[in-house]
């Protein structure tokens, strides 16, 4: 029995329009939506007759646009209840988490149909801390009965051009302190790309942008290679789908750069490769596992990435076949 036609057996979960609801609770930030898309895909295909809704923040509409088929619904957070009524929503599928707070907002909305891990409310698969965040989400989907594909990552074309298509991207931004690889690092590697004859450009959030400007200062190229701040989410992904090539400790642009073959060389420090780290494909990682301290939160770069030098970038791009 497809979803759909479960879905048609509970009459009462059916609104006006004819579309039973389903919703997905993964209320955290672009590369968590990113490396969910493999499961999000496998529940578009299963539910395709439902009206599919994303539990997560306002600012990532336009990055689900490129997933399709979903709309967002703006949450923050666990801080306050689904804006769903008890009982409209069909099929509630938990892929924030397994712990209280996220099971609680679930069973919350008294769906027909949840689909989550193992709870003390619901039978599921048991949470592996161990597996990779797309195969996690995939396993979880697969056990309850939705066929999905851990590599199928590639998103939709953005419907903006990039503004500067053929570039090389540095994602010189990070969410957290931990993340963030010397400004310096980023200056000379920008600077050895720019004399090989890349079209260097520097990305990050607006509130990253000073340090854009700092690291485009110290590599000695004009201002207007600074698009930090500037960039809209689509545009942004505009420009990593049409890159040369990027270079980032942010797995947001990270994952982007997966979603659209674009080679990369990911940097990574608190977060280990292994949960999070990009497929099979034109992708290098670098980090140093054995110093990994593992304070995602902490203010200043795990030792990890910062045992990350210059020239092994370069090796790295050199590898890509790109210098």
């Amino acid at each position: 029995m497809t979803g759909a036609e479960a879905a048609q057996q509970s009459g009462d979960m059916i609104p006006a329009d004819g579309k039973p609801e389903l919703l997905v609770l993964r209320a955290l930030k672009l590369g968590d939506l990113l490396v969910a898309v493999p499961a999000l895909k496998g529940i578009r295909r299963a539910f395709p007759e439902h009206r599919l809704r994303y539990a997560a923040q306002g600012w990532l509409s336009e990055a689900l646009g490129l997933v399709g088929g979903y709309e967002l619904l703006p949450t923050h957070g666990l801080d306050e209840p689904l804006a769903m009524e008890p009982g409209v929503v069909d099929v509630a599928i938990n892929l924030h988490g397994s712990g209280p707070e996220s099971q609680g907002r679930i069973e919350a909305l008294k769906a027909r149909q949840t689909v989550g891990h193992q709870s003390a409310h619901r039978d599921g698969p048991p949470w592996r801390p161990e597996l990779h965040e797309r195969e996690r989400w995939v396993r979880l989907v697969e056990w309850h009965g939705i066929e999905a594909d851990p590599l199928d990552v590639q998103l939709n074309t953005p419907h903006v051009p990039s503004p500067v298509p053929g570039a090389t991207v540095l994602h010189v931004g990070a969410a957290y302190g931990s993340r963030l690889w010397p400004a310096e690092r980023f200056a000379a590697v920008a600077a050895a790309l720019a004399e090989a004859g890349h079209q260097v450009v520097f990305t990050g959030g607006t509130s990253e942008r000073e340090r854009a400007e700092e690291v485009c200062r110290l590599a000695g190229l004009p201002g207007t290679a600074v698009l930090a701040g500037v960039l809209g989410l689509g545009e942004f992904a505009a420009t990593i789908a049409s890159a040369r090539l990027v270079v980032s400790a942010d797995t947001g642009a990270a994952h982007l750069a997966s979603a659209y073959g674009t080679p990369s060389v990911v940097l990574f420090g608190p977060a280990p490769p292994e949960i999070w780290g990009p497929p099979p494909g034109p992708h290098v990682v670098l980090t140093r596992a054995e110093l990994r301290r593992g304070d995602t939160f902490a203010a200043q770069p795990d030792p990890a990435l910062l045992a990350v030098q210059v020239p092994d970038v370069m090796a790295a791009i050199r590898g890509l076949g790109l210098l």
